[in-house]
């Protein structure tokens, strides 16, 4: 049974010879380099490229040779989201392009003064959405999985320099709760993934695709928890040098009680991640079974 754990793929090796490429040659050349990647990853990753295949013609109804061009481009844009991230991370030279729908729902959670949470997925490039929300004049911090291999995270340390937000990693000791919750008390935005989770962490289900899908219990715990203001949010590339940032209206679910809280707040993420892949196909990165 296919499933994540917790790790991205990449050597130290493969950042640098992109890096070198992006900052000597330019990203139009990073670009055509990755269409080698890509077509290795199409070639010779079997588990992976099966599952996207079979969400593309057995889920969303496209043909077989559809299906197999659109997997051809998904890889091809899973690159070019690493590359683009380096590349505004780093300040190279760019012709990259953004609008920002519901920017001001972000500006209305920050001045209720309550701290918030945003939700996003894997589909589309969340690390550019995370860049850019420096412009609301309060710290951001991202909840993350510490499963990118140290020397690759030491590597982009380097190549990025000084982030525009914080880290928050998901520890053992749970001790990452207090750092959201002192957080929260100095009125921060919390950003996380809300779609992967490691076998053996608390889940919830509901329906997504037509088919009953599991997703991390963790995110709308929080939410539940500390009763802050939510919105949905996604960034996907619409062409080669431009990016769609959304944000959804501000969600408040107390009113519901502890009860139904919960399973309501994760029916509309579901809704709304179902609605962007329906959009952006070839922009889902989930390389595994999502319904297993």
């Amino acid at each position: 049974m296919s499933q994540w754990h917790g790790k991205s793929r990449g050597t130290p090796l493969g950042y640098r010879i992109f890096v070198w490429v992006l900052k000597n040659l330019g990203v139009s050349a990073g670009y055509f380099v990755l269409r080698f990647v890509a077509f290795y990853f199409y070639l010779f990753s079997y588990r992976a490229s099966k599952e996207i295949y079979s969400l593309y013609h057995k889920r969303l109804g496209y043909g077989k040779l559809a299906s197999l061009g659109k997997l051809y481009q998904n890889y091809v844009l899973l690159g070019q989201s690493i590359i683009d991230k380096v590349v505004l991370m780093s300040g190279i030279k760019n012709k990259f392009t953004f609008n920002f729908d519901g920017e001001h729902n972000l500006r209305e959670i920050v001045a209720m003064k309550k701290g918030g949470i945003l939700l996003s997925g894997h589909i589309g490039n969340w690390d550019i959405a995370g860049h850019l929300f420096k412009r609301l004049e309060t710290k951001i911090n991202i909840l993350i999985f510490d499963g990118e291999h140290e020397q690759i995270k030491a590597y982009l340390s380097d190549v990025t320099g000084p982030k525009s937000v914080n880290i928050i990693t998901i520890k053992n000791d749970l001790s990452h709760i207090y750092e959201i919750s002192d957080a929260f008390k100095r009125n921060e935005l919390v950003c996380m993934h809300a779609d992967r989770f490691l076998e053996g962490n608390k889940t919830r289900k509901t329906t997504f695709l037509g088919e009953e899908a599991r997703f991390p219990a963790g995110p709308f715990i929080l939410a539940s928890t500390f009763k802050v203001p939510v919105s949905f949010v996604f960034a996907v590339k619409e062409s080669t040098f431009h990016y769609h940032l959304f944000a959804s209206e501000v969600k408040d679910y107390s009113y519901l009680g502890r009860e139904a809280f919960i399973p309501g707040m994760l029916n509309d993420f579901a809704s709304e991640m179902e609605s962007k892949l329906k959009q952006y196909p070839e922009q889902w990165f989930n390389y595994y079974n999502f319904w297993s």
